[in-house]
C-alpha cells in the first residue's frame, strides 16, 4: 500500500499535451510527458485530479510546473509535495509515486479557488524541461456542476434536504431497516444542519435490529462511468467503538448484492465487504494506527473515491488522505492483504446513510451536504 504524506499548499502538472475531462484534448509536437486533467468547478472553487505520464527517459523523481492564466489559488492538495508563488506552481513526487519508467504515470489532485474564469493551464515543464511547447487546450476548459449529482462545497442543495417539508425523509431519500427493524430513526432535522437549515438526523442505537438508514439510488445512477466520488459532512456525538459499526452502506451489484460498508471498528474508520467480511485497513495494531478515528461534535467532511474499473479505494477526512483506507491494488502485510485475497470490481446502486451496530455502539449523527459524482467534489 502507498503510503500519503502531507502536501504544503499546491499541485502543479506539466505536460506537452492536456486533455480537459469533457472537452477532448489538445496536442503539441515532441511530447515528453502527457497529462490527463479532470476539473470539477463551482463559482468560486474547483478541484483537479492530474495523470501526468512521463514520455522521455526513466525517472527516479518529478517535478512538475506551470503557470495559472488566472488568479487561480490552490488551497490542498494530495499525492504531491506542492508549492506556489504567485502564478507559478510546482509538484514534486512524494516518493512511492517518483519513479517513472518511459511510459509510466502517477496521479494526483488538488482543490483551488478562483474568480471570473476557471482558464487551464496551456504549459508544462518536466523536471524543468519543456514538455515540447505551449499546448493550447480547448475553449472554456471549466467544467461545471450539475446540481442533480452534487453541489459545490459546503452548500446544501444538491442532496435534496433543504427542499423536504415534513419530518420523514422522502423524495429521493427511503428510510430502510433491511431484514428487522427496533429502535433507530431517520428524521429530517431543522436544529443541526453544516449549510443552509435542513439535515438528516440518525438515531442509531446499539445491537443490529436497531438499525437505520435513509437510501437514496438517483446519486449514485447520475455517475455515467464506473468511478463514484462520495462526499457528506457528518456530525456525530459518541466515538466511534471498539466493535464494528457501519454509517455508510453502498450495494454493490457485481458482489452478489452484498454491501460494501463504510464505518469503524477498533476505535477508527475501516471499509467492510460484507461478501467476505474483509476490512480496510485490517483490524491489526499497525492497521488501525493507519486509519482516523472520527471527532465528535463537530462537522468533518469524509470523501472517498471508489474506482469499479481497478477496485481501488481512496479516502479522506477533513481533506487529508487517510493512509489506512487507501487502496492500490498493492498488497501491504497487514494492511490490505486480506482485502486483495479475491478480485474485486465493484458496481455500487446506492447510497444509504444510516447507523448499524453488530455490538456495542449507540450513536446520533447528522449527514449533509451529500454529493456524489464522477470527480472529486472537495469540502
Amino acid at each position: 500500500m502507498r503510503r500519503l504524506i502531507p502536501v504544503v499548499s499546491a499541485v502543479a502538472l506539466t505536460c506537452a499535451a492536456i486533455s480537459v475531462a469533457g472537452l477532448g484534448p489538445a496536442h503539441a509536437a515532441a511530447a515528453t510527458c502527457d497529462v490527463t486533467w479532470t476539473a470539477n468547478s463551482w463559482s468560486t472553487g474547483f478541484t483537479a485530479d492530474v495523470k501526468v505520464t512521463n514520455l522521455g527517459a526513466a525517472v527516479t523523481s518529478w517535478t512538475l510546473g506551470w503557470t495559472f492564466a488566472g488568479n487561480q489559488q490552490v488551497t490542498s492538495a494530495w499525492n504531491a509535495t506542492v508549492t506556489q508563488s504567485g502564478a507559478s506552481a510546482t509538484a514534486t513526487s512524494v516518493g512511492w509515486n517518483g519513479p517513472l519508467a518511459t511510459g509510466a504515470s502517477a496521479s494526483f489532485g488538488f482543490q483551488g479557488t478562483y474568480s471570473g474564469t476557471n482558464v487551464a493551464p496551456t504549459a508544462f515543464t518536466f523536471n524543468g524541461v519543456s514538455c515540447g511547447g505551449d499546448v493550447t487546450p480547448s475553449p472554456s476548459p471549466s467544467v461545471s456542476v450539475s446540481p442533480s449529482t452534487s453541489s459545490p462545497p459546503g452548500t446544501s442543495g444538491g442532496d435534496g434536504f433543504e427542499s423536504q417539508t415534513g419530518s420523514a425523509p422522502t423524495g429521493a431519500w427511503a428510510v430502510t431497516s433491511p431484514d428487522c427493524s427496533g429502535a433507530g430513526t431517520a428524521t429530517i432535522d431543522r436544529t443541526v444542519a453544516h449549510s443552509g437549515t435542513t439535515s438528516l438526523k440518525i438515531s442509531g442505537a446499539a445491537g443490529y435490529c436497531n438499525h437505520v438508514f435513509a437510501r437514496n439510488t438517483a446519486l449514485i445512477a447520475a455517475v455515467s462511468g464506473k468511478t463514484w466520488y462520495v462526499r457528506y459532512w457528518v456530525r456525530h456525538t459518541t466515538a466511534l467503538p471498539a466493535a464494528h459499526v457501519t454509517a455508510v452502506a453502498m450495494t454493490d451489484a457485481n458482489d452478489g448484492g452484498k454491501d460494501l460498508r463504510f464505518g469503524g471498528q477498533n476505535g477508527a474508520l475501516q471499509f467492510n465487504r460484507a461478501s467476505d467480511d474483509a476490512t480496510l485497513p485490517e483490524q491489526s495494531p499497525a492497521g488501525v494506527a493507519l486509519s482516523k478515528p472520527l471527532p465528535v461534535d463537530t462537522w468533518n467532511c469524509v470523501e472517498f473515491k471508489v474506482d469499479g474499473t481497478g477496485g481501488t479505494i481512496e479516502t479522506w477526512l477533513n481533506g487529508a488522505s487517510v493512509p489506512g483506507l487507501l487502496e492500490d491494488g498493492v498488497a501491504t502485510h497487514d494492511i490490505d492483504s486480506q482485502w486483495l485475497n479475491r478480485t474485486w470490481r465493484p458496481a455500487l446502486t446506492d447510497l444509504r446513510l444510516g447507523w448499524e451496530s453488530y455490538g456495542d455502539g449507540a450513536d446520533t449523527l447528522w449527514y449533509d451536504d451529500v454529493a456524489v459524482s464522477g470527480a472529486r467534489n472537495g469540502c
